[in-house]
């Protein structure tokens, strides 16, 4: 495998926000009022901004990563038009990223293994046993590897 660079990276990502903001645009969520969507997508220029002109200090891949897992959460669990549209556009560009089912694999491992997954559960929790995504029971484990997490590496 060649080695990563940033540049290289964060333009890659630039390509996948500009996506991701004419999929929202393009076929809004019906939940979503003028208001939501238009901070959502400020939220993704700021992250197309972040990746492409960070701080010094943080212009590593370990950092970008961080910004891939923002860009990406909507993605990986939600459905709609805007989201087939999204995994087809990426296709067709040739941007190599896949769908992953994230929390069924952190569900399977029965551990948080990262500060990165730590966040993604915080975050997706509630409304993956909403949605019905998730038993009330798989909430719960997902609750206590949570709490264990946080145990350990939260101090």
């Amino acid at each position: 495998m060649t080695k990563r660079n940033y540049e290289d990276e964060a333009i890659k990502l630039s390509k996948v926000i500009d996506i991701a903001i004419e999929s929202m645009r393009k076929f809004p969520s019906e939940s979503w009022s003028k208001e939501t969507l238009d901070h959502v997508v400020n939220c993704y220029k700021e992250y197309k901004e972040y990746a492409i002109n960070p701080e010094p200090k943080f212009k590593k891949i370990a950092s970008l990563k961080y910004l891939i897992e923002d860009v990406f959460t909507r993605f990986q669990e939600s459905s709609g038009k805007d989201v087939e549209y999204f995994w087809q556009e990426l296709k067709k560009q040739n941007l190599d990223y896949s769908r992953k089912d994230k929390l069924d694999k952190i569900i399977k491992s029965g551990k948080i293994k990262s500060r990165i997954e730590f966040e993604y559960v915080t975050d997706i929790i509630v409304l993956a046993e909403q949605e019905g995504r998730i038993t009330k029971d798989e909430a719960m484990l997902l609750g206590n590897m949570l709490d264990n997490f946080a145990l350990k590496h939260c101090k």
